[in-house]
C-alpha cells in the first residue's frame, strides 16, 4: 500500500468536498424542473406607482419660512406638459423676501432625486419669467424654471435657492 503525503490527502479531501457541495446545489435546481415556469415580472405598462403619498411642508416648517423668510402659500407645479416649473409664493414680510423681488439674484431649482438645476428661461422680447421689483404685503408673485427634458417630475421633492435666501422640501404637484 502507497502511503500518501498531507498535503496530497487534504487536497483530495476539497476537491471531493467542493463535488458535494456543488451536487447539494444543483439537486434542489434539478427537482424544481418538473415545476411550473416561474413567475415573469409584469410588463413597463402594468406597473403600479406607490400608494404612499409624499409628505407634505410641515406646519412648523410654513410658519418659519412666513416668521424668517417672509412667504407663505408656497407651491411649485408643473405646467406647459412638464417643461415648465412655476414656483409661486405670496409674501407676508417684504423685508425679508426682498432677494425674491431682486432681478439681479439668480434663482435655481434643484431637484433632490434627480440632483437637477434648473434655472429661469430668458426670453429675448420679455426677459427673465419672472416677477421682480417692489414687493407688497399679501401679494401673490412666481417665477418659472425650465425644465427641458422633464428631469424633475410630480412628487419630487424640490429647493429653490435665490441668492442666499434657501426654501427646502417643496413637493412638484
Amino acid at each position: 500500500m502507497k502511503l500518501r503525503s498531507p498535503w496530497m490527502t487534504s487536497a483530495v479531501l476539497l476537491s471531493s468536498s467542493v463535488c458535494l457541495a456543488a451536487t447539494a446545489v444543483l439537486q434542489p435546481v434539478a427537482a424544481d424542473q418538473g415545476a411550473p415556469a416561474a413567475h415573469k415580472p409584469p410588463a413597463a405598462s402594468t406597473l403600479r406607482h406607490s400608494s404612499y403619498l409624499p409628505v407634505n411642508m410641515s406646519q412648523h416648517a410654513k410658519n418659519y419660512y412666513g416668521l424668517v423668510k417672509g412667504v407663505d402659500n408656497l407651491s411649485v407645479r408643473r405646467t406647459a406638459s412638464g417643461n415648465l416649473i412655476r414656483f409661486s409664493y405670496r409674501v407676508t414680510d417684504p423685508q425679508a423676501a426682498h432677494l425674491l423681488g431682486e432681478k439681479t439674484a439668480t434663482a435655481y431649482l434643484y431637484g433632490e432625486a434627480s440632483h437637477a438645476l434648473l434655472e429661469i428661461p430668458v426670453m429675448d422680447k420679455i426677459g427673465q419669467l419672472r416677477q421682480t421689483g417692489p414687493l407688497e404685503v399679501g401679494q401673490e408673485y412666481w417665477m418659472v424654471f425650465s425644465n427641458k427634458g422633464n428631469p424633475i417630475k410630480a412628487g419630487d421633492r424640490v429647493d429653490v435657492f435665490v441668492g442666499s435666501l434657501h426654501i427646502d422640501g417643496l413637493i412638484v404637484e
